[in-house]
């Protein structure tokens, strides 16, 4: 499957509750769905968590959690999501079971994470963000193409990517196209999410 995969994060949904933002996603339509929570309180965290996997188990949709193994288990979640800061990939598996990506900034990070036997690679940012501070420098598309063509693992293109981006992105052979703020903040975020997903799949 290809097409949307839609981050969920409680800062970026405009002051709603990020478990409605989700289930209007939902019901848009995307690929997988993903928690980024960085200021919730555990509890809070997990609690949201559920709510939103229980959610995605509705749609068929695969829940990811990121960054934490704990939650993701907790959560009952189908895959983790892990930034190069954070825990060491074989740590976390003998903590989480279930699938792992992992983000990458650069083509040699992307096949080191390949070599590693995870089931999706992060790639980005793609383009200029603001839904994530101290981001690195943009990579642009020629870059995640390269990407694309240099491993066999499914890629989700990260960064900035907007329903103007999404063919763009979907000719470069990523399997996905993360996105936050094209979704938590749309007035709408049921057809952002649908006009986004159809697009990213259009290819």
């Amino acid at each position: 499957m290809k097409g949307l995969y839609a981050i969920i994060d409680p800062e970026h949904c405009d002051g709603r509750d990020p478990l409605w933002v989700a289930g209007e996603v939902l019901h848009g339509g995307c690929a997988a769905m993903q928690l980024r929570a960085k200021t919730l309180s555990d509890r809070l965290c997990l609690s949201l968590a559920r709510g939103i996997a229980e959610r995605c188990a509705e749609h068929g949709v695969p829940f990811w959690m990121n960054d934490r193994p704990d939650l993701a288990l907790l959560s009952g979640a189908s895959g983790l999501h892990l930034g190069q800061s954070d825990l060491a990939l074989d740590d976390a598996r003998t903590l989480f079971p279930g699938a792992f990506a992992l983000s990458t900034n650069t083509l040699a990070q992307a096949r080191e994470a390949a070599s590693l036997g995870v089931d999706a690679i992060g790639f980005g940012p793609i383009f200029a963000t603001s839904s994530k501070t101290n981001a690195d420098p943009s990579v642009g598309l020629e870059a995640l193409r390269e990407v694309c063509r240099a491993v066999s693992v499914p890629v989700i293109a990260i960064g900035g990517i907007t329903l103007e981006h999404a063919a763009a992105v979907a000719s470069t052979g990523a399997s996905y196209a993360a996105a936050i703020g094209a979704i938590c903040r749309a007035f709408n975020p049921h057809a952002a999410a649908r006009a986004l997903h159809d697009a990213l799949r259009a290819s």
